[in-house]
């Protein structure tokens, strides 16, 4: 190869790396923009995100309220909210470099199908944020908070027993945003799961026979996954593992779908050919009859 190919071989490359960087450039100046409007809202983020816990102590008749510990945790807790928050505005900004970056080098097929699932992943993301927040925390902020021992709650427990010793919840902002955040984030990000299986079953990585097979297998690397993501509590790995099982068996469904649809197109176009290995091997050869 001669220099003047190795140019021109190397330029198509240094094309891409300049539209790699200027893409790059452009998701990092919306996600710097994203975090400064959200400081200056991360007040009313973090009500909003305090929803839960108040819910559960007004039940009980409690007042809601977060202590700081230390000086400096209200405003590491206003930068961690802001970048959050900043991420998600830039999102769509973020998602778009990246499907304009590799929409070019894909067939138009390839991009029919990529591109459904590139929606589907923050809309199922979404979704396990949404079930988190609205379900499982409300449930485990009620559990948690039932190991409390008041004596403003019972007064008649002061008379009977006047040496019981008062244990009242007085949470931490900066330990209720990160134990709020890493629910929302683990069930968010274990409700890509479908995304991900029905993506590798289009590009025919697995198949719904593999994936049925292979259950009794799932529901402990699932155990494992819930006791690794949520906090160290029987419960939340129990309330994780039932939202993921059958996102796993919907997987499988739909991976069944899209193979049936994929055997329909290629029986039409006169491709498709029979696994005949079962049948043909059960049938021994005769061998000639004598004269």
């Amino acid at each position: 190869m001669t220099t003047d190919q190795i140019d021109d071989s190397s330029a198509p490359l240094i094309e891409h790396l300049i539209e790699l960087r200027n893409r790059i450039m452009i998701s990092l100046a919306a996600f710097v923009v994203g975090i400064f409007l959200a400081f200056a809202v991360w007040n009313p983020i973090f009500n909003f995100l305090t929803q839960p816990i108040c819910n559960a102590l007004e039940d009980r008749g409690q007042e809601c309220g977060l202590v700081l510990i230390k000086l400096q945790e209200g405003f590491f807790v206003a930068i961690r909210i802001s970048m959050m928050a900043g991420f998600i505005m830039a999102f769509p900004v973020i998602a778009t470099q990246l499907w304009r970056f590799v929409a070019p080098g894909l067939y138009k097929s390839e991009k029919s199908a990529f591109l459904p699932f590139l929606i589907a992943s923050p809309v199922m993301f979404f979704i396990g944020a949404a079930f988190a927040f609205y379900v499982v925390l409300p449930t485990a902020f009620s559990f948690f908070l039932g190991f409390q021992q008041s004596m403003t709650a019972d007064p008649a427990a002061v008379t009977k027993n006047p040496d019981v010793a008062g244990i009242v919840f007085q949470g931490s902002m900066e330990q209720y945003l990160s134990l709020t955040t890493s629910f929302i984030m683990a069930f968010g990000l274990c409700f890509q799961l479908p995304v991900l299986l029905t993506l590798m079953g289009k590009a025919g990585i697995v198949t719904s026979k593999g994936l049925a097979g292979m259950r009794k297998y799932a529901i402990v690397l699932i155990l494992i996954l819930a006791a690794i993501a949520t906090p160290p509590d029987m419960m939340s790995q129990i309330i994780l593992f039932a939202a993921i099982y059958p996102l796993y068996e919907v997987s499988i469904f739909l991976i069944r779908r899209i193979e049936k649809r994929r055997e329909a197109e290629l029986r039409a176009q006169g491709l498709w050919f029979e696994d005949d290995d079962s049948t043909s091997s059960d049938v021994e050869e005769k061998p000639p009859a004598k004269p």
